[in-house]
């Protein structure tokens, strides 16, 4: 029963969702174009559209071995961290903790979504 409600519920917000979307939807557009027109290479064609996501695949694909770098970089802070680890003080212990309780909820938000947004399980 509840189940059902809820499924009621959440059609009548995707249809609230879809009818202001058919209001306001070009309006939006319009405006989200026209505050990033700095942004938009003219003419906008297919080919210019192709050229910029070959750009910035290639791009993100030489930014590689900057993040490696960086990623070692930071692993390196974290040993040395470690190996200093009664040096340190009860802030950077509560932030530590923090970070961890942090990444952890993301795994469980994570799981989730991947679940179908249900607590118990998987929909079998």
């Amino acid at each position: 029963m509840a189940l059902a409600s809820k499924l009621a519920q959440l059609q009548g917000k995707a249809c609230e969702a879809t009818r202001f979307v058919a209001r306001h939807g070009c309006a939006y557009q319009r405006a989200l174009v026209e505050k990033n027109k700095k942004y938009i290479v003219e003419p906008p064609t297919i080919e210019k559209c192709q050229e910029l996501s070959k750009q910035l695949f290639y791009t993100r694909l030489a930014s590689i071995p900057g993040r490696y770098e960086a990623f070692w970089k930071e692993l390196d802070q974290v040993k040395q961290l470690w190996r200093n680890r009664k040096d340190l003080n009860v802030e950077h212990a509560g932030i530590a903790a923090l970070f961890g309780i942090e990444l952890y909820a993301w795994l469980c938000a994570g799981e989730i979504v991947g679940r179908g947004f249900t607590l118990t399980g998987y929909h079998v």
